[in-house]
């Protein structure tokens, strides 16, 4: 089965600095019909104007990932780690016993954009942690690339859940497959452009819950960027 959470659906926070579009409950935006899927607790789509950003907030026990689709985003935390994030870039945070941590846009001129994601963890307290990797259009182009994972295999980041994250890049006519094992399940998330899987139409914004399926099957009806999720 697949069930589409349709882009004007979700949930919106306009903070002027900040627009944002969250696919579940988060903030002041409550729905209990939408707390996440398995161990996917957030995917919010947020635009930061230029020089606006969050200032220093804390988090605790979230596996926590940054993923630029256009612009920049700087990143500072208390482990003492400062990053620039740009699109191709995959950051992971484990907050686990306590973490604090800002993010910022440095341009004067051009919003980011980026998909920023909550994994909850298999186990609570753990020490907070950071990673961050970079993945050219090449590696993503036509395929499906694994960017984050429990294991941190073929050069993934490693987050603490059983939770296999895959990021592509697809021209007009691309047709992709990725199996699911046995009571696994799958999300999809469309960050730009149009496709089919499994049947389905889906557009930017769009996501998909899958349960109960072999396989997720995506044709591209024009040029798009989806992420992956295969969940326990």
């Amino acid at each position: 089965m697949l069930v589409v959470r349709p882009n004007e659906a979700r949930g919106r926070a306009d903070l002027g600095w900040l627009d944002s579009r969250h696919s579940f409950s988060f903030g002041e935006f409550y729905d209990p019909a939408q707390m996440g899927f398995r161990a996917l607790r957030v995917i919010n789509e947020d635009r930061v104007a230029p020089e606006g950003g969050f200032p220093t907030h804390s988090h605790r026990d979230m596996e926590i990932i940054s993923y630029v689709l256009e612009g920049t985003l700087e990143h500072k935390d208390s482990l003492g780690n400062g990053a620039a994030i740009r699109p191709g870039d995959v950051q992971r945070m484990s907050a686990g016993s306590g973490i604090t941590h800002s993010e910022f846009n440095p341009s004067k001129d051009v919003p980011v954009h980026f998909l920023q994601i909550w994994i909850m963890p298999e186990s609570k307290s753990i020490t907070p942690g950071y990673e961050q990797r970079s993945y050219s259009r090449g590696d993503r182009q036509g395929r499906l690339k694994l960017v984050a994972s429990r294991d941190g295999r073929e050069g993934s980041v490693t987050i603490h859940q059983d939770v296999a994250l895959y990021a592509g890049l697809l021209a007009e006519g691309d047709r992709l497959k990725h199996g699911l094992a046995a009571g696994r399940h799958a999300w999809l998330q469309l960050a730009s452009g149009a496709v089919t899987a499994n049947g389905q139409w889906l557009r930017a914004g769009d996501g998909a819950a899958i349960s109960g399926e072999s396989a997720v099957e995506i044709v591209a009806d024009e040029a798009a960027e989806i992420l992956l999720f295969d969940l326990a």
